[in-house]
């Protein structure tokens, strides 16, 4: 505990000693960072595929763009996380008695439809494609983002150490019998999808403020729903700190790669994650368990 206030303390004072590029370059790995959590939180034990990311941060950008300039911008970043929350209600209660591939379709299927009927809404109903969007300084930016970090870390420790957290993984183990046994197993999951979310849509609201115009394209890319279990995958699926660990390394990558390999990046990058599934499938944090393990080995050995 006292390491991680440490850390958070540091984080806050790197605005006053770090460049610009590098203040930026933190806020991103926030983002990615709360979006992985926020994924693995209800994922990681449930087993369920939820590729709706994009869907939650779309509409916390929305909300921004549509109230930004009438609305406190803390207000905004809170009011897109309550309607992330709500769209995670709605889509929880259509999908969360589906199971395996199926609700991986269904909910990458809300991205994609809601992008669509955003899309056809602007066009045809408001006459317009994209909206502009306050903008806010990057300091703000990294400042909100480093609280909804910690408060979505907070809530990720506060459910897996609650019996929402034991409930999550008894589903993932065997959903049926933990029904049998008692556990309203469908308000457990719709409870746990609806607050993982709500810290996605407060990322998206505070993250379209870098731009100057934002549209479907943007809010609702696909991306946003294949790179939190990619990170999560990447770090290590059942610990914390491999979800940590996977997105700071996949953002770092991604800027040491992007530059100066714009054409090759994402075979590189692909490159990369395969070799990592390939030889360690319990990713990057079981990578360094191993290497931790031996460097204990190695003194006795001698002896």
């Amino acid at each position: 505990m006292f390491l991680a206030i440490v850390a958070v303390a540091s984080l806050a004072l790197a605005p006053h000693y770090l460049p610009d590029f590098y203040v930026t370059l933190l806020s991103s790995i926030f983002r990615y960072t709360v979006l992985t959590v926020s994924w693995a939180t209800f994922c990681g034990p449930t087993g369920y595929i939820s590729l709706a990311s994009a869907a939650f941060l779309g509409a916390g950008m929305y909300v921004t763009a549509l109230f930004g300039e009438a609305i406190p911008l803390p207000v905004i970043v809170v009011l897109g996380g309550v309607a992330a929350s709500l769209l995670a209600l709605l889509a929880g209660l259509a999908s969360l008695r589906i199971k395996g591939i199926f609700f991986a379709m269904f909910s990458l299927g809300l991205s994609e439809g809601l992008k669509d009927f955003i899309n056809w809404w602007e066009m045809v109903k408001a006459g317009r494609q994209g909206r502009l969007v306050i903008s806010a300084s990057n300091e703000t930016i990294f400042y909100t983002m480093l609280i909804i970090l910690v408060m979505t870390l907070l809530t990720s420790m506060l459910i897996r150490r609650s019996k929402y957290g034991l409930a999550l993984r008894a589903i993932g183990e065997e959903e049926e019998a933990t029904d049998h046994l008692g556990v309203n197993v469908n308000a457990v999951k719709l409870i746990t999808f609806a607050a993982t979310s709500f810290w996605i849509g407060t990322t998206g609201a505070i993250t379209v403020t870098q731009f100057s115009y934002v549209d479907t394209q943007v809010a609702f890319s696909v991306f946003y729903s294949f790179v939190p279990t990619v990170m999560a995958l990447f770090g290590g699926i059942g610990n914390m700190l491999g979800w940590i660990l996977g997105s700071f390394v996949f953002t770092i990558l991604t800027e040491l790669l992007l530059t100066p390999f714009p054409y090759f990046y994402m075979l590189i990058f692909g490159t990369v994650i395969i070799s990592v599934f390939l030889f360690f499938p319990s990713g990057l944090v079981g990578l360094v368990t191993r290497w931790r393990k031996r460097e204990r080995v190695r003194p006795n050995a001698t002896l």
